[in-house]
């Protein structure tokens, strides 16, 4: 660095700048810098950098995926909470297993990282409680029922599945079905599961609407599967609300083989989805497109705020989705089916 600062013709302190960008710096300085980097062949080394600081400048994304894989929604917060990370000065590593207490008390003691953002959480997480009692610094991307004192950052299920019912009962929809993920995830008190199934029971008997929930693995077969069980069951059901976009294609082809239209003869409205899945499906899907990118970002600079600043302020967002209107709902048709 003492090479590059006198080729460059700076202080050692502006290369360091140059390097992390802990401090703004010209552009034009910036690029000088670059230049007798390039020229005298020097790599920050970030091991290195971390020992001298005692920091590693890593954050860890804990993204359980086992059951549903990345998809489309689950990608978006992934990008963007990265790039978030990179802007303000941080690598972010995917740990993507879905792996116990023992496993992650041991990762997180290797110091391999300054501090952790988690996804997939339940109401009462198990990974929360160690991270409090380790003393790792950490921002949810969804939340527990105790969350005192913990940053996080949630969408606002009820009211998303709120805008959903009253979209359909003013298109004339009197029974709907709710199609949530599978059994095993509400058992296991999966926030995003538990909170939508509650609020949709809650919110449909309020509406005084018929209604019939369904849980269903997300693929395309079990979709098949639980939309052919419904239809014959309840010939008279006129629309759905899913939570479950893989399931999607299943349920499209199971209303198509009775010989249904969609929107003619069945509304669909898919809630924390994005506009990518609405658009790959004909007619394109009326959706409650999930904040994801925002979400992502809002994690990891929260996170980084806890590192950076002696007394941060905690942070506790709902960020509701936006419901926008496509070609897979419309009037309930008044012809018995």
């Amino acid at each position: 660095m003492s090479d590059v600062a006198k080729k460059a013709g700076v202080a050692l302190s502006t290369v360091s700048y140059a390097i992390n960008g802990t401090r703004s710096i010209s552009e034009e300085t910036r690029q000088r810098v670059f230049a007798a980097m390039e020229e005298l062949g020097f790599k920050p080394n970030a091991l290195a950098r971390g020992l001298a600081s005692k920091r590693s400048h890593i954050i860890a994304l804990l993204f359980p995926v086992i059951e549903r894989g990345l998809g489309f929604t689950e990608m978006e917060f992934v990008t963007n909470a990265t790039e978030a990370a990179l802007t303000l000065g941080y690598n972010l590593v995917l740990w993507s297993s879905a792996m116990d207490t023992v496993e992650l008390r041991a990762l997180i003691q290797q110091e391999l990282v300054d501090g952790v953002v988690v996804m997939e959480v339940h109401r009462h997480d198990e990974r929360v409680k160690l991270l409090k009692e380790i003393g790792m610094p950490f921002t949810l991307i969804g939340r527990c029922d105790n969350n005192d004192g913990i940053n996080f950052t949630d969408i606002d299920f009820h009211k998303t599945v709120f805008d959903a019912v009253k979209y359909l009962a003013e298109l004339g929809h009197e029974k709907i079905c709710f199609l949530n993920q599978s059994e095993q995830a509400y058992n296991e008190e999966y926030g995003p599961v538990w909170r939508t199934q509650t609020s949709f029971e809650q919110i449909t008997s309020e509406f005084g609407m018929q209604t019939i929930s369904r849980f269903c693995r997300s693929n395309t077969m079990a979709g098949y599967e639980t939309m052919q069980e419904l239809l014959d069951s309840h010939a008279d059901l006129t629309a759905m609300v899913a939570m479950n976009e893989r399931a999607i294609p299943g349920i499209i082809q199971a209303i198509t083989d009775r010989g249904w239209r969609i929107p003619d003869d069945f509304s669909i409205i898919v809630i924390v989805s994005s506009e990518r899945i609405a658009e790959m499906v004909i007619p394109n899907l009326t959706t409650s497109d999930s904040p994801s990118s925002e979400m992502g970002r809002l994690g990891v600079q929260s996170l980084i705020q806890m590192l950076e600043k002696e007394n941060p302020v905690v942070q506790q967002e709902l960020i509701p989705c936006h419901l926008v209107i496509r070609g897979s709902t419309a009037p309930k048709n008044i012809l018995v089916h």
